[in-house]
């Protein structure tokens, strides 16, 4: 499969000057490329323990096999921040683990959005204790409180999740009690309103695993009601069987309408046996779900098509798997490594794409009497050496 990738490309002049400011002429420049601007990431969890040194033995050295992979081939990373799990005690948010989690992924040049601000799953249980209006005043608190906390760490949130279902979510909640009171265009202006004072730099999407017209429609109406929205996060679970790339296109057509940049927020595609099409991926239970090595020739086959269709279009500027290794997600065998720390095929395939296919290679260019030179290359930060001389740039 042959894509046009031309629009994930540029140049730009750079001049190399002497320390003291002359222009270096006739040199020779080495260029290398840092990093990518298009964002490619996982759900990223393990740094809590790791750096908050509760691992040790095998574990630690497991942890530590884990972060060579994901630094080796990503550069984004979504941080769990469900209610739920983050303040199971009201007022008693973990937030300097997660700091500390976040200051460790960053140093490492990874780009974090947090995952999610308002969700009706795996919400705060103690919402139940509230009125409405004190539940989504607790909601607001908690936009505020987190986005405020992590503004320059963390510039990128999943502000409202899955809110095609949340009026008509089958289990009682605070988050589903208020959406229903205040209306799904309530509930996401006024928390993507708290998200944006809090941060005014940061990025807000909007997010579902519901790709049909549905969704589309509720986009529309967001917008419509003078609602400002970033990017449109879209879920990529395919658990049934990979979509295939005609699909792919269908549901990049339907988001590509409203001009957003579109943000593939959680992907999988299986290494084992498929879920029954007659049966939900997100009802699905196995306690022994394995991966094999049919399943995984065909992931890692399936896994290059999804990417190289998603990169070929425009608009998509991030893809993030769901997660890197097997089973830490519904127990299902959809990492790009195992258990035990294996690198699967796809994570290989996925390597190459990322680091040879989509990254510009090292290579030399010369200034002209004036130090000047062009550089052209995949859009992301850059490196130019000459003699004792370096410089950053970028390719926008």
């Amino acid at each position: 499969m042959k894509n046009n990738i031309e629009h994930r490309m540029g140049k730009t002049e750079i001049t190399v000057t002497s320390p003291n400011g002359d222009p270096l002429k006739n040199k020779t420049v080495a260029i290398k490329q840092t990093k990518l601007d298009f964002l490619f990431g996982s759900l990223e969890s393990k740094a809590l323990k790791y750096v908050g040194g509760e691992l040790d033995g095998a574990e630690k050295e497991r942890a530590e096999t884990y972060f060579n992979y994901y630094f080796g081939v990503f550069n984004a990373a979504t941080l769990p921040f469900y209610w739920g799990a983050f303040e199971p005690e009201r007022g008693k948010p973990d937030t300097g683990r997660m700091l500390n989690a976040a200051k460790f992924l960053t140093k490492n040049g990874i780009t974090l959005k947090g995952h999610p601000l308002c969700w009706q799953t795996v919400t705060a249980p103690w919402l139940m204790k509230l009125t409405n209006p004190e539940i989504m005043e607790a909601q607001l608190s908690r936009i505020r409180r987190d986005v405020v906390d992590f503004a320059g760490i963390v510039n990128m949130w999943d502000v409202v999740n899955e809110a095609v279902i949340m009026p008509i979510f089958k289990q009682d909640n605070g988050i589903t009690r208020i959406c229903k009171e205040y209306g799904q265009i309530g509930l996401i202006g006024k928390a993507f309103g708290e998200a944006r004072r809090a941060n005014p730099a940061a990025v807000l999407l909007l997010n579902d695993y519901d790709t049909s017209d549905d969704y589309a429609d509720l986009i529309r109406r967001v917008l419509d009601a003078g609602i400002k929205i970033d990017a449109i996060g879209i879920q990529a679970h395919m658990h049934n069987g990979y979509w295939g790339v005609e699909k792919t296109m269908e549901i990049l057509d339907r988001f590509s309408r409203f001009g957003l940049p579109l943000h593939f927020t959680e992907n999988t595609i299986i290494s084992g046996d498929l879920i029954p099409d007659n049966v939900e991926w997100n009802m699905y239970h196995n306690d022994n779900w394995q991966s094999t090595p049919e399943g995984e020739e065909r992931q890692a086959k399936e896994t290059v098509l999804h990417y190289a269709a998603l990169f070929s279009h425009p608009l998509v500027k991030s893809i993030t798997w769901w997660e890197l290794t097997d089973g830490g997600w519904m127990g299902a065998p959809c990492g790009f490594i195992t258990k035990d720390g294996r690198a699967k095929p796809v994570y290989n395939e996925i390597y190459k794409l990322i680091n040879k296919e989509w990254r510009t290679a090292e290579h030399t260019v010369y200034t002209d009497e004036n130090g000047r030179a062009v550089v052209s290359g995949f859009k992301g930060e850059y490196k130019a050496s000459c003699e004792d001389v370096e410089l950053t740039f970028k390719i926008i």
